[in-house]
């Protein structure tokens, strides 16, 4: 059997606190310490957990109980941070939602979830106005408005409630504490049940690791510019940084420049991204000005990363980068590969977290154990597996085994070491004859291209194979390529079926704010 459980030595057993124990024990112990930076606005421990603490009890003097679901619509910002951990104060889940949605989008999450109060940024008040015909439940509307002291605004409820919210009892095993949505294996967004349980035992398995050299501590520094309504930002930049006592450096709409900038005047210690990132900041020619002298190591995550491009980055930035692989189910992380030259095994995400066990299994029944180095279906089980989804017991029944065996829908295979290669999702899989090519293979071995910035690959119909594999490719500035070039290099390298039938050149791959590639949309142009 394909199964892994003692790699990294047990953290067991696992506490049972509440989730915001993470806030206040840091409070506590670090209250003048600086927590967040956001713009000109810098905010302490004791500061972020006070103002939690008065949310938390402004939402109970609006009728907001345990068990409620609270929505949450803003970028990143420090209010962001407080209305979560307000929500949860007060013993409600709060429903992250991404503030690139549109209108219809909006409204499904909050009807789905049944959220009646929702927390909304000013700039993103019309959108969520709009919603609200979708959403009959939604009873109110905070908004965010950070100059404005109304009393029915955000910071004018904050300063005209008392310091301590109304006592509530939570059971961590049981009890939501967030419910993001994802797409999941297959189908439309579902709400991912998150229990306070899921979110801190999934925190000491991500920093928790006895004996490796990666060890977050109070005096990190961390740019938070990928989303906080995302699982990844939400856990390993927030949550990880506030249970740490290291500073979060906030920023919004994306921008290389800024966060280069950002990087050097905070002096950054880590830096965890996406491969999309990456793939900019490895091509840049001025890295060189930014002073990264304070770098100890960068994570690539979210959608798989070539060896190459792994390498490549590390030599740019002159600090270790590895990789790490989790999903929103996983509350998000379930393997992280180690930083020290002579254990990472670049172009994995590594070994299983502690307490983490993993199968790998064929892709036709997903029930048979294949041998190592074979590829199959990822299985997870561990103490971050969600409670399951949301008024979806159908869906939990196909994602959850009756035994505790998460289906991740992820394509891999796993070395002897157990340490895992993320090929391709299940769902995406072309069917080119009877042969099964994973796209991720292919895009990774597109950008080892020299003359390559970025690439894609989808399934186009064929009316003798069924699918063919099809490359949108981005050249490098000023490289003159050939679609012709493009498959012969392919060609060279895999077997037959594999090989890409044609190829398109664009000028950017569309991604979504995590990283991944937005394949449907390149499918349909296809």
């Amino acid at each position: 059997m394909t199964s892994t459980t003692t790699v990294r030595p047990s953290l067991a057993p696992y506490p049972t606190y509440p989730l915001q124990h993470v806030l206040s024990t840091t409070a506590r112990r670090l209250p003048q310490k600086t927590a967040i930076i956001d713009g000109e606005h810098v905010y302490s421990y004791q500061q972020l957990d006070m103002y939690s603490s008065r949310f938390a009890a402004a939402l109970a003097r609006l009728g907001v109980e345990k068990g409620d679901r609270v929505g949450l619509l803003a970028p990143n910002c420090v209010e962001f941070e407080i209305a979560f951990f307000g929500v949860i104060k007060v013993g409600a889940v709060v429903t992250t939602i991404n503030s690139g949605y549109r209108e219809r989008e909006i409204a499904h999450q909050l009807d789905n979830s049944g959220a009646e109060v929702l927390v909304v940024q000013e700039s993103l008040l019309q959108m969520a106005e709009s919603a609200r015909d979708g959403a009959p439940a939604v009873k109110r509307l905070i908004v965010i408005e950070p100059t404005s002291r109304e009393s029915d605004s955000f910071w004018g409820l904050i300063e005209r409630s008392p310091a301590t919210p109304p006592p509530v009892e939570i059971d961590a095993k049981e009890d939501l504490a967030a419910l993001p949505y994802s797409s999941g294996t297959t189908g439309l967004s579902k709400g991912v049940m998150l229990t306070h349980f899921n979110m801190t035992a999934n925190l000491l398995q991500f920093m928790e690791r006895p004996g490796e050299a990666l060890q977050q501590v109070e005096d990190d520094v961390l740019l938070v510019h990928l989303p906080l309504f995302h699982i990844y930002g939400m856990q390993v930049l927030m949550n990880a940084v506030i249970a740490s006592g290291g500073t979060q450096v906030m920023m919004g709409r994306f921008d290389m420049g800024e966060m280069l900038s950002l990087m050097s005047i905070h002096r950054v210690t880590h830096l965890y991204t996406v491969p999309p990132v990456g793939i900019g900041l490895s091509m840049l020619p001025d890295l060189d000005d930014y002073d990264m002298s304070a770098m100890k190591a960068a994570c690539l995550a979210a959608a798989p990363a070539s060896e190459e491009l792994q390498m490549r980055l590390q030599d740019v930035m002159g600090s270790p980068v590895f990789q790490a692989y989790g999903m929103t189910e996983l509350s998000p992380v379930s393997n992280v590969d180690y930083i020290e030259p002579h254990r990472m095994t670049p172009g994995s995400v590594g070994p299983p977290t502690a307490d983490t066990e993993e199968r790998v299994v064929d892709l036709e029944t997903a029930t048979r154990d294949v041998p190592n180095g074979e590829v199959g279906e990822l299985l997870v089980r561990g103490p971050q597996v969600m409670k399951g989804y949301y008024n979806n017991e159908e869906a939990t029944r196909e994602t959850i085994s009756e035994d505790g065996w998460l289906h991740t829908g992820d394509i891999v295979r796993m070395n002897d070491d157990s340490c895992v290669w993320i090929l391709d999702r299940k769902k995406e899989l072309i069917k080119y004859k009877a042969f099964q090519v994973p796209p991720a293979e292919l895009e990774g071995l597109l950008l080892e291209h020299p003359g390559i910035a970025d690439a894609a690959v989808v399934p186009k119909q064929d009316v003798e194979a069924g699918e063919v594999p099809k490359a949108f490719v981005v050249a490098r500035q000023g490289v003159e390529l050939s679609g012709e070039e493009v498959m012969n290099f392919v060609a060279s390298r895999v077997a037959t079926f594999k090989r890409v039938r044609e190829v398109e050149f664009i000028d950017a791959i569309p991604k979504n704010p995590s990283g991944k590639i937005l394949r449907r949309m390149l499918t349909d142009q296809a």
